[in-house]
């Protein structure tokens, strides 16, 4: 079956890194919304943004939490992840921080956006998988996320099925 993914990302620190994944060609994902746009969703206010996320959920089969420095706990991905996984979506997460940015840099390893969200009470860091390329060269980063992220994409999807529909 051929997958759709819907990316989740800290954008100001992470876009490039982001990008990097999304170009790799291996699933199809969502639009990239540019600045000037993004602008004008997030003035229509919190409602605004909502429905954006909504509209691009829809379709998707999962959803990928590309993992910075500074992505657990922001409001928009927790937002995004409890959205994917309640409607069914696959969710897994990426550890992105060793891949360079814009700038030629790598970031430090942020913490699991999964920790503090709870399904059932359990957390869903305990469900959920967050991969971490065993590497700190960029480009064997890049080569292990291209290497494996159709599969982790599919266990995504076989361990949201195991917990029923949304």
């Amino acid at each position: 079956m051929a997958r759709r993914a819907f990316y989740s990302f800290h954008y100001q620190p992470d876009n490039f890194r982001a990008a990097q994944v999304r170009n790799m060609g291996v699933i199809e994902g969502n639009i990239t919304v540019t600045d000037n746009d993004w602008e004008a969703v997030k003035k229509g206010g919190d409602a605004s943004i909502q429905k954006w996320i909504d509209d691009q959920l829809y379709g998707k089969s999962v959803a990928i939490i590309l993992i910075g420095s500074s992505t657990a706990g922001r409001k928009w991905i927790n937002y995004e992840i409890k959205t994917a996984w309640n409607t069914g979506k696959g969710v897994m997460g990426i550890y992105i921080q060793s891949l360079r940015d814009a700038d030629g840099k790598q970031a430090h390893q942020g913490a699991n956006p999964f920790s503090d969200l709870n399904v059932g009470g359990t957390s869903l860091s305990s469900i959920v998988k967050a991969y971490a390329p065993p590497y700190s060269d960029s480009r064997q980063v890049y080569g292990y996320i291209k290497e494996n992220l159709s599969d982790w994409i599919e266990e995504a999807v076989e361990i949201r099925a195991k917990y029923g529909s949304g």
